[in-house]
């Protein structure tokens, strides 16, 4: 099983605190021929509806050297686990977490934001210290 980021408990409080129901940490998916960890699944009951969203996350702390590397390994991280997530669970949306500071200064720049679209990144923006989403971009 893989190591936790760094953010991972911080991540998890901000949602549960969203009344989201963490049902997987991690959220194993397994094939025949290849498996995943992705760090958290979560469900929430929406009541309007009398059904559940699910989605999955993937918490990125881009404490590295490079923010623009650590980017491509998490798009492509992104990519395949959204790949084989739909294998198994195509009803599970998929967000990469990204801390708010790393989202105010390198995904905001335009051609970080057209890659996001063009790669149809969901992204749930988090505050570490206050262990709060801040923002879900679709």
């Amino acid at each position: 099983m893989p190591a936790k980021d760094r953010f991972h408990q911080a991540v998890r409080h901000a949602l549960e605190q969203e009344g989201w129901i963490v049902t997987h940490d991690p959220l194993h998916i397994e094939l025949p021929d290849i498996e995943v960890y992705i760090d958290l699944g979560a469900d929430r009951l929406l009541a309007a509806e009398r059904e559940s969203q699910k989605i999955a996350i993937e918490i990125k702390t881009f404490l590295g050297t490079s923010t623009l590397f650590e980017f491509h390994l998490a798009v492509g991280q992104f990519v395949n686990y959204r790949f084989l997530l739909n294998k198994v669970e195509p009803e599970r949306e998929l967000y990469l977490a990204v801390p708010v500071e790393t989202y105010e200064t390198f995904f905001r720049r335009e051609t970080v934001q057209e890659m996001t679209q063009a790669y149809r990144l969901k992204i749930a923006v988090y505050n570490p210290n206050l262990e709060a989403i801040e923002q879900w971009i679709e």
